[in-house]
């Protein structure tokens, strides 16, 4: 038998001193909302067009500048893209735990700029990269190659950039969601907007990346290319630091990684005790008064139960005198076992959100192998092959704004839910658009391909519109729009505010895990099929290949992580918090 957790003097003891912790508890600066968004969407908005403008056409800097092979040039880039999504973990570690998100942007601005810097003077300085590499040159294979001392230089660039990326792409959001207060309706609706926001000015910087600043560093200058992206950088940094009057500070808590230990360690050591079944429990229990009254207060729940007991109260002396608790390992807050539980309750959902981004990175690779082989011109205008992904990013651009101002407050008073729909609904969206993409990308590609053959062009073009693809680059905007723009309000508003950026670095882990599950399905198939005589279904003659097959399977995997998501999202419980209305 356990021993008795509800002891009256204890109970009344616990109450008093919670009464006095209420009177003495001061109410921290109010919450700044829309009036910090100008700094910290003009800084996000202006270091994206740096940093992805770059990224955009870096492996033809790569093959153009520094003469290396598309195999050397590409596994760069691959290995720089894994290290700077698996960085963001360390970085969001760092400003919950210690530096705090305001913080830590700012030394990741100033890597970042320090990483362009490098970059720019790869491009400027003739010490930097190898002699440009004539065609005549490149037509024999006689290129001089890049030394030792250029290729460190360039890898030194990268290193800051990555350092960059670690502490900016996981505190952005969540450092602009800390300006809003979500514990009032405003505040809440304040936030949902800002993702909406967040994700058009991103369609808009990808867009001028993929056009303006692609055209100025293959026409103009690779030099005043990067000196630009620079500049951009210089210009985030001076605009974030301008709302320094202006935001709402989160303070670090200390390790995370110390507080799941001593919820942990306290459970553990309290197993042998019995939870209250039912009844008044207020005073059984460890639930000091939160000090910063616009914090989300979590209230105890029934998930995950044996945790709860790890903030019994079972002896006078486990608490001090002004009411705290004397030992942590012991003894830990509601407000901690609650944090805890948030993570765990997420991480299911989290790797439903791996597998829904696989059509959206397929489709962007083999559609371009689709539009080679298509009629490309309207009119006399010759589409360019890599160009039809843009019909996306103008979908988004139109699309989201015009969901989150007209169609979600409609649905808002149907279904009298705020936003419309809750966030998993809008996720479940997402999942079926990406299904439906890849269906959609099956049946045309099956179409062109009879038509490729039926043809008696030698080049195997389809007498078919490229627009054909229009649909499924149609599906993965929306797959966007409800998928990505879903999974970000949902990790941001599900995690605790002490683990908020660490919750938002999932979303770049699993577009890493994405990216190396796509290449392991991508090396199954082309290993496995064609032997023995049989279709290769990705050959590199695409009108040799059976990529509707392709698309098929990855159809069928998405069905299958649908399936697995509605089975999570069912019983999924949304973060109860006590709320000012």
């Amino acid at each position: 038998m356990g021993r008795e957790c509800s002891i009256p003097s204890l109970k009344k003891k616990l109450l008093d001193e919670e009464s006095l912790v209420e009177s003495n508890t001061k109410t921290l600066q109010r919450k700044p909302g829309w009036k910090a968004m100008p700094y910290i969407l003009g800084n996000d908005t202006v270091e994206r067009l740096a940093t992805f403008g770059m990224q955009t056409n870096f492996i033809v800097y790569l093959m153009k500048v520094y003469n290396m092979d598309q195999v050397l040039a590409a596994n760069i880039m691959n290995t720089w893209m894994a290290v700077s999504n698996v960085v963001p973990l360390i970085g969001a570690f760092v400003a919950d735990s210690y530096l705090g998100k305001f913080l830590t942007i700012a030394i990741a601005s100033f890597a970042n700029l320090m990483g362009l810097v490098i970059l720019m003077l790869t491009a400027w300085v003739p010490q930097f990269h190898p002699t440009q590499c004539s065609i005549q040159q490149q037509q024999l294979g006689v290129c001089n190659g890049h030394t030792d001392f250029q290729l460190w230089i360039l890898i030194f660039g990268l290193f800051w950039l990555s350092i960059g990326t670690g502490g900016i792409r996981p505190c952005s959001i969540p450092f602009a969601v800390d300006q809003f207060d979500l514990t009032t309706s405003e505040g809440r609706h304040g936030s949902s907007r800002f993702y909406s926001l967040y994700y058009t000015t991103q369609t808009i910087v990808m867009l001028i990346n993929q056009t303006l600043l692609v055209y100025i560093e293959d026409s103009v200058s690779w030099t005043l290319g990067y000196g630009l992206f620079t500049l951009f950088m210089l210009i985030a940094i001076i605009v974030f630091f301008a709302g320094t009057r202006v935001y709402s500070y989160v303070q670090p808590e200390g390790s995370i990684l110390s507080t799941i230990a001593q919820v942990l360690v306290a459970a553990r050591h309290k197993q042998h005790l019995h939870l209250p079944s039912s009844g008044d429990t207020k005073g059984v229990f460890y639930d000091p008064t939160l000090q910063n009254e616009s914090e989300e207060k979590l209230p105890l729940t029934k998930e995950f139960r044996c945790l709860n007991k790890a903030a019994l109260v079972v002896e006078e002396n486990e608490l001090n005198g002004d009411g705290s608790s004397k030992d942590p390992w012991r003894l830990c807050s509601i407000q901690q076992i609650e944090e805890l539980k948030c993570m765990l309750k997420i991480i299911p959902i989290w790797v439903s959100s791996i597998i829904v981004f696989i059509p959206i990175g397929q489709l962007s690779i083999f559609s371009i192998s689709q539009a080679l082989k298509m009629d490309r011109y309207i009119g006399n205008f010759e589409i360019h092959a890599g160009s039809v992904s843009v019909i996306t990013l103008i979908a988004i651009g139109i699309f989201l704004p015009f969901y989150d101002q007209v169609i979600s407050p409609l649905l808002e008073k149907i279904t009298k839910q705020e936003q419309g729909l809750t966030t998993l609904q809008r996720i479940g969206l997402g999942h079926g658009s990406a299904i439906l993409s890849v269906l959609v990308a099956g049946l045309v590609e099956k179409r062109r391909r009879e038509l490729a053959i039926s043809t008696l062009d030698s080049k195997g073009v389809a007498p078919m519109s490229v627009m054909w693809l229009a649909p499924q680059f149609l599906l993965i905007a929306f797959c966007h729009i409800f998928g990505t723009v879903g999974y970000t309000e949902f990790f941001n508003k599900e995690s605790p505010n002490s683990m908020r950026s660490i919750s938002n670095s999932l979303l770049c882990l699993n577009l890493s895990v994405g990216s190396n599950l796509s290449t392991f399905i991508v090396n199954i198939v082309h290993s496995y099929t064609g032997k023995q005589g049989e279709v290769d279904w990705l050959d590199s003659d695409i009108n040799k290949g059976r990529l509707e097959y392709f698309y098929f399977i990855i159809a069928g995997l998405a069905v299958l992580n649908l399936c697995y998501f509605i089975f999570c999202a069912r019983r999924y419980r949304y973060k109860a918090t006590s709320l000012k209305g």
